[in-house]
């Protein structure tokens, strides 16, 4: 599966369109976490609990646009968007967007 931010893929056409698919993860951070990453904060430098804590969001989000283009019967998703947001206290929400093509 070519998953890509841009609106076609090099080298292919696109034969079909099967409509948008999304993909969304959300993560929540724990207690202990937080107050690590305050003092980060405070002191300088990068969150790794935090950064690690996204990046398995997006990646949750990313096979979950997969699996629903797939299901569509795709084999590539073109224009690809990434969204950021914070829920609540301490949730994180990542989601991802994009067409489902069939790559001829």
């Amino acid at each position: 599966m070519i998953v890509t931010t841009t609106n076609s893929v090099e080298g292919y056409q696109i034969a079909e369109y099967k409509g948008i698919v999304v993909g969304e993860a959300i993560m929540g951070a724990n207690v202990v976490r937080d107050v690590f990453a305050q003092i980060t904060d405070i002191v300088g430098g990068r969150s790794g609990a935090y950064e690690s804590k996204l990046q398995d969001a997006r990646e949750t989000a990313l096979a979950e646009l997969e699996d629903r283009a797939r299901a569509k019967g795709a084999n590539a998703v073109v224009g690809v968007d990434l969204d950021y947001e914070v829920v609540g206290q301490s949730m994180l929400m990542v989601s991802a967007s994009g067409t489902a093509v069939v790559l001829g």
